[in-house]
């Protein structure tokens, strides 16, 4: 072999070493393609959540404006969170169980009157 052969032969195993060094750079090094893969994963996921809390704040911002503007809520909250009735109403309390003595709780029909 000549010198000039093996000064290209040199060159050449040279050039490909920098150029698998500088395609593992770009593949998986710091700001690599997987890198950058990973970080739009994230965006996307971090984007959905931030859709949610945006309409979870939407809700909330509508009910406080109606807290503020309208009797309609004030008193909506009272009965529900609270339990307060109004004076000229009567409060009953429906169970699941079914009360002796209460048509729903005899099995038998009722009896005919003649």
């Amino acid at each position: 072999m000549t010198e000039a052969s093996q000064s290209g032969r040199l060159w050449l195993w040279l050039a490909a070493a920098v150029f698998l060094i500088l395609q593992g750079k770009l593949w998986f090094g710091e700001g690599g393609i997987m890198a950058v893969h990973r970080i739009k994963e994230a965006v996307a996921e971090q984007h959905a959540e931030n859709q949610t809390l945006k309409q979870r704040n939407a809700v909330l911002e509508a009910e406080v404006l109606d807290l503020k503007t309208g009797k309609d809520a004030i008193e909506e909250r009272a009965r529900l969170d609270l339990g307060m009735i109004r004076d000229d109403e009567t409060f009953y309390l429906i169970t699941g169980k079914a009360l002796s003595g209460s048509a729903s709780s005899s099995a038998a029909p009722p009896a005919e009157s003649p």
